[in-house]
């Protein structure tokens, strides 16, 4: 073999070798992880969650606002829940699942779709990073994942996640209860597959937030879709929506395109800056 052939057949080898080595490097054993693919669904309505700890323990600070959100209800207004205006649901309340659910699980990351009125995407770390340190927050949080193996059978049984740096408005659900003014939530969950039915998904949540006296937990629990191929339908909220926030007040657009309260004796909005209607 001459040199110059000698030389290519050299060169193709070590190109070989580039290509295979971080394919090999990548072999990942999947089949110690949960199986939590397919499309996952709450069970009964939106709130519909197992408690572990009663209603929520708040201060009476937060208490009084929690009244005030409940009389502003009664009077026809919509509380606490920032998703009338399609601003996220954000955690913890997202996990009520609203919309179905996918689990997309890479050794890393796992990734937790939603589609409701926005898509509602959480991404939980799990290659062992720690908290940033410039931190943006957002809806849905900064959440950092451990895998467990629980009984040491050299498969997971479940990951624990905590979420910081969360963005507010927020509440817990549509009743409205609320966080601190502060944003200093933090959010520990354990998402795992009952034993005895694998179509059977739990997230016990745990909230820890200064508008309580003590940390409150909750149970979602949600079952898995037996269509291998379900449906996963779009929801935008924007479109259609009569709710609109005008300064502090909540209004509806009726059917034949006009402005409408929500309340008895509700003001209408400023309108300092049209000029008055000609009659």
């Amino acid at each position: 073999m001459d040199a110059r052939r000698q030389f290519r057949v050299h060169m193709i080898a070590i190109a070989i070798a580039l290509f295979t080595a971080p394919s090999l490097a990548q072999v990942v054993d999947f089949g110690k992880y949960p199986d939590l693919r397919g499309q996952w669904s709450r069970t009964g309505q939106p709130n519909n969650w197992i408690p572990l700890a009663g209603p929520p323990p708040l201060t009476p600070e937060y208490e009084k606002v929690f009244d005030d959100i409940k009389a502003d209800m009664k009077s026809g207004g919509i509380g606490n829940w920032a998703p009338t205006f399609c601003i996220p649901a954000g955690m913890p309340a997202m996990m009520n699942l609203y919309d179905p659910m996918e689990m997309v699980v890479l050794p890393d990351i796992t990734y937790i779709l939603i589609s409701h009125e926005d898509d509602a995407h959480r991404r939980i770390y799990t290659d062992g990073r720690d908290w940033p340190a410039n931190p943006v927050p957002s809806f849905a949080g900064y959440s950092i994942g451990k895998w467990i193996d629980e009984d040491g059978d050299g498969k997971f049984d479940a990951l624990e996640v905590e979420t910081r740096h969360l963005k507010l408005p927020r509440s817990y659900d549509v009743s409205g209860i609320p966080f601190h003014a502060d944003g200093q939530t933090v959010v520990k969950e354990r998402i795992y597959l009952d034993k005895a039915n694998r179509d059977v998904l739990y997230d016990e949540i745990t909230v820890f937030d200064h508008a309580l006296t003590r940390p409150w937990s909750k149970k979602q629990k949600a079952v898995r879709n037996p269509d291998p191929h379900p449906v996963w339908r779009a929801n935008d909220c924007a479109q259609n929506n009569t709710h609109l926030r005008i300064a502090d007040e909540h209004y509806v657009l009726g059917a034949d395109g006009r402005l409408m309260p929500t309340k008895k004796n509700q003001a209408p909005p400023d309108l300092g800056f049209f000029a008055p209607a000609r009659k």
